[in-house]
């Protein structure tokens, strides 16, 4: 038997915070929660990112939820990428039952259920507010990125921002940039070539059949106004709680180019929108992404090379990324060393692949002398994890085995009437919902080749009298065209003057001495 008030002491010197902070629940020694030993991650730290991994039904989304909720109780607002559909439960309170009341007991944390003030957002036609972007607001660079193009690809696609900024042709959906696309290969090609340089054909098929890949995945529903403002994902509710703002994805889990281009434009944007913030007491917005290996899984390297930096970044502006996956090598090492929380489910050693990831994975964490990580990793029970945090000071803190508490809201989905009760009463839904079609490079380029073709149409009709008038004076028989037995007569006079005269010349060669 460990010694119990050393442990305890450990526990407590580790995890003791100055300011406000989440409670996760108690620690474990020998299977067994230390209601002493509590577990807290000062409200500070929550900039420096984290992951919530472990194997399937260890309880992954449930602690995620347990995170967010408090968060959000702390006056933190969370955006959470839902793709199974079972996060907005927190909207509502959970109700208790003795399980929980157990759980609660043996942890010493009271439990109480309440609710969160939710948003649901949508990427596509799931009930909620649209998001949107448009393509301008990609910029060439990540615009390339997202189309995975290669050098000589990504300048053909600067060209084509620079002729749209030149020419005030607003490029704000996917055949905004297709019909510019076309423009530039064909009826302005030499425009373009004169005063931009080279266009390869061969080229702008290629990018062509990549927005194409990209619209069989419903970007086309992206891109476009109205633009989402990422100010909205920091409001807080009547009461002073972040407000949590639930992205709707249960339809897109088969289209993984969508979802990483879609968290690469969000997180861009949160970068370049929010403030610089340095040393804050908490921070302005938490994003949580579950299912995290949809967006590695897929994405180029470049892609990959963009989140990096920007995972890298933007804790500076007080914001910090959650990653939530079953396997905690699912986030690329760049990103994984940037991670100042990790909460780690039970992992299944069912071969020998599994068992050395799992030795891998013990590796990562503090050496503790009260645990055998590597053995432990696999005998965790639902609702238990290993923590790793940083303390205010930045420091890593002791390992923690911890018997986590319930979520105070409801844990499970929402009926389709709460969910439309709630988009409802949004405040920001009729506003993202709008339809808007303004005219943009689509428009305006369709109109210049009509007027073109009308043009030339008119030039063709105005031709017709000149070609008509030059074609009655070319011959004088046209004038007598009209009566054929005159035209007959006048054919059988010239044969017999044109006979007359070849005679004549046929008979001077013969004889000589005539005249």
């Amino acid at each position: 038997m460990a010694d119990l008030t050393k442990f305890t002491q450990q526990i407590n010197d580790g995890y003791a915070t100055k300011g406000d902070f989440i409670l996760m629940g108690a620690a474990m020694l020998d299977g067994v929660p230390q209601k002493e030993a509590q577990v807290k991650i000062p409200l500070k730290t929550l900039n420096r990112h984290g992951l919530i991994a472990g194997a399937t039904g260890t309880g992954k989304t449930v602690t995620l939820q347990v995170i967010a909720e408090n968060m959000c109780a702390k006056g933190i607002p969370v955006l959470l990428m839902d793709l199974k559909g079972d996060l907005s439960g927190i909207a509502k309170a959970g109700v208790t039952n003795p399980k929980i009341d157990e759980r609660h007991a043996a942890i010493g944390i009271p439990f109480v259920p309440n609710g969160t003030s939710v948003e649901f957002l949508t990427l596509s036609k799931e009930n909620g507010a649209k998001l949107r972007a448009t393509v301008s607001e990609f910029g060439p660079v990540l615009f390339s990125k997202v189309l995975d193009l290669n050098e000589t690809q990504s300048g053909i696609v600067a060209i084509i921002f620079k002729y749209a900024d030149d020419k005030k042709l607003p490029l704000l959906d996917l055949k905004d940039f297709k019909t510019l696309l076309n423009y530039i290969t064909e009826e302005g090609k030499e425009e373009i070539q004169k005063n931009y340089g080279n266009v390869s054909s061969t080229s702008t098929s290629t990018i062509l059949r990549a927005i194409i890949e990209l619209e069989s995945q419903g970007a086309e529903a992206f891109f476009g106004e109205r633009s989402f403002e990422v100010s909205d994902l920091t409001r807080v509710d009547s009461y002073g709680r972040g407000m949590a703002s639930i992205i709707r994805l249960v339809d897109i889990q088969d289209k993984p180019k969508l979802f990483s281009t879609f968290i690469l434009c969000l997180l861009a944007e949160v970068y370049h929108n929010f403030p610089e913030a340095g040393d804050i007491e908490k921070p302005k917005l938490c994003i949580f992404i579950d299912e995290a290996h949809l967006i590695f899984k897929e994405a180029s390297q470049a892609l990959l090379d963009q989140i990096e930096s920007i995972i890298k970044l933007i804790r500076s502006k007080g914001v910090g990324i959650y990653f939530c996956t079953q396997n905690p090598y699912d986030v690329p090492d760049a990103v994984l060393a940037q991670l100042g929380l990790k909460v780690q489910h039970a992992l299944r050693a069912f071969t020998e692949k599994d068992r050395k990831a799992i030795k891998k994975t013990a590796e990562n964490y503090p050496i503790s002398e009260y645990y055998k990580t590597d053995e432990l990793l696999t005998s965790l029970g639902i609702g238990q994890c290993l923590i790793s945090a940083l303390s205010e000071k930045g420091i890593p803190t002791p390992l923690a085995a911890t018997h986590l508490r319930a979520p105070m809201s409801r844990i499970g989905v929402l009926t389709p009437d709460e969910i439309q009760q709630t988009v409802s009463s949004s405040t920001i839904a009729a506003k993202y919902n709008e339809v808007i079609d303004r005219e943009s490079a689509f428009e305006i380029l369709n109109k210049k080749l009509q007027d073109a073709a009308k043009e030339e149409e008119e030039e063709k009709e105005e031709e017709k009298p000149e070609k008509k008038s030059k074609k009655e004076e070319k011959s004088t028989l046209e004038k007598i065209s009209d009566n054929t037995m005159v035209r007959q007569v006048g054919r059988t006079v010239f044969k017999e003057v044109a006979r007359g005269l070849l005679g004549v010349l046929g008979l001077g060669g013969k004889k000589k001495g005539w005249f």
